[in-house]
């Protein structure tokens, strides 16, 4: 096929935009108004999204892209928690957008690490943010935004979600893989979920100076797209080096030539930039693979209608057992479901406490340790060493309780719903646990908030929905419960030090052992009862929440099968031909949405013109 020029692909997408469009608005104007908002979004300089898998690379990847060693936090032991944006600005500056205020806080490019990863140290009373803004003057970013993003995969379920947020304002991805081994299901997953909406993927595959093998390993990850997402089976890879090109920078001119041909960063830079020139043709793409999706989302409707029209008599008796058996449970089983709900969450309770007493056993024994070996100064340096310390504990205390409270949801709904009803209760079971908590009244004076020593902010829980109901849940691996749908973050705990505690140890502490001593043990003592009574109040509010989500998903789960017994009704008393007439009906609506979808493909695949032109074998 001829590539189009430029002008008929401007012509050729906008055409098929606009009679996407008008299709969608007519067959779901819920569906054309999300579409609608994707299309009107402001185009400023084209945003392309750095994804992939936890400790691929992409951070430092992002770092010799733009030229500037470091910008970007890199450490192997510590993910990214919340997306960066690096955009062209006169001097270098960073601001970060915090839940619950409008207006940015603005940071010196020193303090990125502390805004940007799980174990900074953030202001006083300051929330981690989940977007923050870096300016710098690099040419590359003349031309284009990057975005770091958290790894999809690793220990924390919120990354992929945090991930997916900024890849609804890409307008290309740049996923990134490592020479290390092949791609695994996760981010093929991930890849695929984060594609419904983002026409346009390169790839890149880091750390090529460290496998020798890296060709055989390029190799298999091209077969594995063809096999299992051949829609990027002929999309452009670049094989780079960030290290390589990381360690040019700190050559002379002339010795760092070798050093970055060899790393291979060049090409893609290059291809990113001919890749952002085209940002209005890429939005334009973009708009039509959503329109895409939404197309198949309603096939897969009609399919069901379609279905609907041929009433198998032992659909309805099925049916009417499920719906007379789930009646007859609540009746009887009402009081047990609430006592296995109780049970699970004060076994869950128990064994957090426990996890939270030898997190501290283990602090205290390691820092007072520290306070008989030190040093003057480092003894003078301990509150500093106490309050990171705590707040990398909040965090991993954190993910153990996110961890726990969906496996307390997990044993309790199994026990209520049977596989075959958990698909339809799963569906509005986020939306009433966030109803649930947000109208319980809030626990005034939150754990350790009068404390002198420890300071805690404790934003309550949040329950939120995965993205995409249940398929999108399940696609992303993160956090997905019983088959997808069921997402529970816990709000971080935020612990540290109050300013009372640096006091009080300036006036009693010096350089004496034994007062150093008693101060840490008052300090993990508070901090420890601190969090016990943050821990039981917050799996208080789960047991509330899930009872009001259970009592709310049966009474909806009884509504549907009624509303099912009724259609399969409605089928059965018509006649063989007003059901063969509403079956053509819908056949005739099935097929014209799939024309539609034939069409749409084509333009997407003449679209392909604009991706960048892969690297050379050699």
């Amino acid at each position: 096929m001829t590539a189009p020029s430029p002008a008929s692909l401007t012509k050729l997408l906008s055409g098929a935009v606009d009679a996407s469009m008008a299709y969608l608005r007519k067959a779901d104007p819920d569906a054309a108004s999300d579409v609608d908002a994707l299309r009107r979004r402001e185009l400023g300089r084209p945003s392309i999204v750095v994804v992939g898998e936890t400790k691929r690379g992409k951070s430092s990847l992002i770092n010799a892209l733009i030229g500037v060693p470091g910008l970007s936090p890199v450490d192997v032991a510590v993910a990214t928690a919340t997306y960066l944006e690096f955009a062209h600005g006169p001097q270098p500056a960073a601001k970060a957008w915090l839940p619950g205020r409008e207006d940015p806080v603005p940071f010196g490019l020193d303090a990125l690490r502390d805004w940007a990863t799980p174990f900074g140290r953030l202001p006083e009373g300051m929330r981690p943010p989940r977007r923050v803004e870096v300016t710098h003057p690099a040419p590359l970013l003349q031309y284009l935004t990057l975005v770091d993003t958290p790894g999809t995969g690793g220990l924390d379920p919120l990354h992929a979600e945090i991930a997916l947020d900024a890849v609804e304002r890409a307008t290309a991805l740049l996923f990134v893989v490592d020479a290390s081994a092949p791609f695994a299901k996760p981010e093929l997953d991930f890849l695929i979920e984060a594609s419904k909406r983002v026409n346009f993927v390169v790839f890149a595959l880091t750390k090529t100076d460290a496998y020798p093998g890296w060709r055989t390993i390029w190799e298999d990850d091209r077969a594995q797209l063809q096999a299992h997402a051949p829609r990027f089976g002929a999309a452009p890879w670049y094989p780079v080096s960030a290290r390589l090109a990381e360690l040019a920078m700190t050559l002379p001119k002339e010795a760092a030539q070798e050093l970055i041909r060899e790393s291979r960063i060049a090409e893609l830079q290059h291809a990113l930039i001919d890749l952002a020139g085209k940002g209005h043709l890429l939005q334009q793409s973009n708009v039509l693979r959503a329109v895409r999706s939404e197309i198949i989302r309603l096939d897969l409707r009609v399919g069901e209608r379609i279905k609907a029209t041929d009433p198998d008599p032992a659909d309805m008796a099925k049916a009417k057992e499920d719906r007379a058996a789930l009646a007859a449970r609540k009746r009887t089983e009402s009081r047990q479901w609430s006592l296995a709900l109780n049970t699970e969450t004060q076994r869950a309770r128990v064994e957090a406490t426990g996890r939270l007493r030898n997190y501290i056993t283990s602090l205290q024994e390691e820092y007072l340790n520290r306070i008989d070996k030190g040093k003057g100064d480092e003894i003078k340096g301990l509150p500093q060493e106490v309050d990171k310390a705590l707040h990398a504990l909040s965090v991993r205390l954190s993910h153990d309780l996110e961890f726990r409270f969906r496996k307390v949801a997990e044993r309790t709904l199994t026990q209520v719903f049977g596989p075959h009803e958990l698909q339809f209760v799963l569906r509005r079971l986020n939306a009433t646990l966030r109803h649930a908590l947000a109208t319980k009244p809030r626990r005034e004076g939150a754990a350790g908030a009068d404390n002198v020593m420890i300071a805690m902010s404790a934003g309550g829980m949040a329950f939120m929905a995965g993205r995409g109901a249940m398929a999108g849940a399940s696609a992303l691996g993160a956090g997905a419960l019983v088959g997808g749908g069921l997402l529970i973050p816990v709000a971080g705990l935020g612990l540290g030090l109050a300013a009372g505690a640096f006091i009080l140890y300036r006036r009693r502490v010096q350089n004496d052992r034994q007062q150093a001593r008693v101060w840490l043990r008052e300090v993990l003592g508070e901090a420890r009862a601190a969090l016990s009574d943050e821990i039981m109040h917050r799996f208080t509010d789960l047991q509330y929440g899930l009872t009001l989500a259970l009592d709310d998903a049966i009474e909806r789960r009884l509504q549907q099968l009624d509303a099912h017994i009724a259609e399969i009704d409605k089928a059965l008393a018509e006649d063989k031909a007003e059901r063969g007439r509403r079956k053509a009906a819908l056949q005739a609506e099935r097929e014209g949405l799939r024309g539609r979808l034939k069409q749409l493909d084509e333009v997407l695949s003449r679209a392909r013109s604009l991706l960048p032109a892969p690297a050379t074998e050699e």
